[in-house]
């Protein structure tokens, strides 16, 4: 009897590093190192085309061409090639959304656009006053007839660059509390008055502010009732809490993650410590690899709980908070002791002769973020203690 690993997906991940081979340039990755944007134009045209983008979604959308596992092996090649596919995560993330929320037939153009790669779509929520506090938004947005006109500031909003629309979060009543009171718009970036400044960032990935100057928004392109704008809010953070997609840049995908560990491992085989053995002999390093193996699995079987509840209807999104929050934190521990392992080369750029070029000290600058974004640990912590734990809602005076 053989009890030696099976890959029951074998015959198709050859298919998929095939297509990917003849595909993917490498020049792309090259690009995205040195611009910061990870996102590549000419690779999210050709996975619309190819139908990998909508493989997952309703044939009423344009979706389902396409073998779903199959289009994710190809998603996980791209991963393993380190390209991101960043601008498709938030686009598939509010897409979901508008399925979810109720899409007008406006919206439906979008969602079948985005499918064949046509549309891509930043986040506008942070602001600089407010941060991971979305709800304390300030961009206004006051009704003029059959538009909106809408003025404010938003920051982080990574590929806006380089997208068609901005999934934009306003407050269109200030006498309403914090949470009640605010509208989301799905803002097409060529509207007047609609400017964008880039932002370089520890990790080296780019982001942008967006700057709203007047700017006239369609109440067609309102996306929910007025005032109702947290009901989709929330509807999206499940979505983006529980998102399973490998993104390539993405520090906590779980994709990522094995990958930078076992290239680790690899080089700990190969390379020799101060007393002349292996580093992968040293006990220390072993406790330390392993400890990042089992958060590796645990944080991809919550991120799978996640994105299998992210599909059921009222769901509260508790597992996608619970993912997040331990995924974020469990790849900020690896990261750093990934850098101890390598040692002191190990905080050498991409270039300077750093051990596996540069990529661990790469994931762990990028991988600051990550217990920021998509909402903050603290923030998490509030909502696990609230929702799940029925706990009192408590802040400080």
């Amino acid at each position: 009897m053989d009890f030696g690993p099976i890959d029951e997906h074998g015959v198709l991940r050859v298919k998929a590093r095939q297509w990917a081979d003849e595909n993917i340039d490498p020049a792309w990755m090259v690009r995205q190192r040195a611009t910061g944007a990870h996102h590549i134009p000419e690779l999210h045209r050709l996975l619309g085309e190819k139908g990998w983008l909508g493989a997952d979604w309703p044939v009423v959308f344009g979706g389902g061409s396409q073998d779903p596992l199959m289009a994710r092996l190809v998603m996980e090649e791209i991963a393993d090639r380190g390209i991101g596919i960043d601008g498709w995560a938030t686009t598939a993330m509010v897409c979901r959304t508008l399925i979810a929320v109720g899409a007008e037939s406006v919206h439906h153009e979008i969602i079948a656009g985005a499918l064949r790669g046509e549309v891509i779509i930043a986040l506008g929520y942070s602001e600089p006053d407010s941060g991971s506090d979305a709800a304390a938004a300030k961009t206004s947005a006051v009704k003029d007839g059959d538009e909106w006109i809408v003025n404010g500031q938003k920051m982080f909003t990574s590929t806006a660059d380089q997208a068609s629309h901005v999934f934009l979060l306003t407050r269109t009543d200030a006498n309403q509390s914090k949470h009640d009171g605010l509208t989301m718009f799905l803002v097409p970036m060529s509207t007047p008055g609609v400017e964008v400044q880039p932002i370089a960032t520890l990790g080296g990935l780019l982001t942008n502010a967006t700057f709203y100057s007047n700017v006239r928004v369609r109440d067609t392109d309102r996306v929910g009732d007025v005032n109702k704008g947290w009901a989709v809010m929330r509807a999206a953070l499940v979505f983006e809490r529980g998102r399973e997609v490998p993104t390539g840049s993405s520090p906590d995908s779980g994709h990522r993650r094995e990958l930078l560990l076992a290239r680790v491992v690899q080089w700990a085989r190969q390379n020799l410590g101060d007393d002349g053995k292996p580093v992968l002999a040293d006990p220390a390093v072993r406790d330390r690899l392993v400890r990042i193996a089992i958060n590796n699995e645990v944080s991809k079987l919550l991120a799978m709980r996640a994105s299998s509840a992210s599909t059921m209807r009222n769901s509260s999104g508790i597992e996608g908070v619970a993912g997040k929050l331990f995924g974020s934190e469990s790849v900020q521990r690896a990261h750093s002791d990934l850098l101890d392992i390598l040692g002191s080369q190990g905080v050498l750029a991409s270039g300077e002769g750093a051990p596996l070029d540069g990529e661990v000290d790469e994931a762990f600058r990028t991988g600051v973020v990550s217990t920021i974004r998509g909402g903050s640990s603290e923030i998490l912590r509030d909502i696990i203690a609230e929702r799940q734990l029925g706990l009192p809602r408590a802040r400080p005076a």
